[in-house]
């Protein structure tokens, strides 16, 4: 099974002004990186990264066939993605006993999605 794991971390939620120059720590990156090898142990990573910080991103919407891009600066969201793993895993319970060790801090939040498989 196949899941895309998405981090939400606390310096993203409302409430917090990370600038466009935020780096995370970089214990917590060594911490980061430990956990990623025994995931990596447990599971097939295919894919894994950090994102930049969504003042250096854009947000394209759609209402009535039009498009609205919004650029970094000016987006709203009361949540922002702040990295991803792509994972192969047996289950959705082992997947989320597995993010349960995740160094993560106070009021991240990391939700876990099966991803939909198209038949050829």
């Amino acid at each position: 099974m196949k899941f895309m794991l998405l981090m939400i971390p606390n310096v993203y939620q409302p409430g917090s002004n990370p600038t466009s120059d935020f780096t995370p720590d970089p214990q917590k990156m060594e911490e980061m990186g430990r956990f990623n090898e025994e995931l990596g142990k447990r599971s097939k990573i295919t894919d894994l990264n950090g994102l930049q910080p969504q003042l250096n991103g854009a947000r394209v919407a759609f209402n009535k066939g039009h498009a609205t891009v919004t650029d970094g600066p000016s987006i709203e969201s009361k949540e922002v993605l702040g990295g991803y793993w792509m994972i192969e895993a047996d289950s959705k319970e082992a997947v989320v006993e597995m993010m349960q060790q995740c160094p993560a801090e106070d009021g991240d939040i990391i939700e876990i999605r099966q991803i939909f498989e198209f038949e050829e």
